[in-house]
């Protein structure tokens, strides 16, 4: 059995941060989704906060250094994309954004992607739909129906309010089902029978 990837990218500015909390329990739940439906799935968990100047060299090179590009093939490759950001100005982090603005425009063509933010008060909740949704929509990425929201008041004590843990279940249960319905990748090298060009010049 092949063991597919999900990659969960947040991008909190804290540490610890709310935004990193509610990545973490979108992440167990999806994978506690696909393992009942059987399939093997590791996690690759990427805090955007630790890229933050890779990132700014990319916009200004146009290329990504040593230390992006590793996290932006494995966006790329990921079986499925957990995105969970702050929210700022009504809408998500300037961190986030340039993120997303840094992926090739295929990488997450199809692939299946489960929207999570958080903010101070439930008023910024909207964002997820009037900007969120669209911005992964123009990647033509397989969202969720169901996104989360995450206010100061939904962690009570330390864990997720009752009403934000069904959410979570139930997302992560969207999410797995996308993934699982989804072929898996090829590893394979699609350049591994392409002869090199010694071999053609003796030819």
């Amino acid at each position: 059995m092949t063991t597919r990837t999900l990659a969960v990218v947040s991008a909190g500015l804290s540490t610890p941060s709310s935004t990193r909390l509610l990545a973490d329990r979108l992440a167990d739940a999806a994978v506690a989704a696909l393992a009942e439906r059987g399939a093997e799935v590791r996690t690759e968990t990427i805090e955007l906060r630790e890229h933050a100047r890779d990132l700014a060299d990319h916009l200004v090179t146009g290329f990504p250094n040593a230390g992006l590009r590793p996290v932006l093939d494995t966006v790329a490759g990921a079986a499925g994309l957990i995105a969970v950001t702050p929210i700022f100005s009504a809408s998500y982090s300037g961190l986030f954004k340039t993120f997303v603005d840094v992926l090739d425009r295929d990488a997450l063509y199809g692939t299946p992607v489960l929207l999570g933010a958080t903010a101070g008060t439930a008023r910024h909740q909207l964002a997820l739909d009037h900007a969120m949704r669209p911005l992964f929509a123009y990647l033509h990425a397989a969202v969720t129906p169901t996104a989360v929201f995450a206010a100061s008041e939904d962690w009570g004590a330390g864990g997720a309010s009752h009403e934000l843990g069904e959410r979570i279940i139930r997302a992560g249960g969207e999410l797995a089902g996308l993934v699982a319905a989804r072929p898996a990748s090829s590893t394979a090298d699609p350049f591994a029978d392409v002869p090199d060009f010694t071999t053609l010049l003796s030819r």
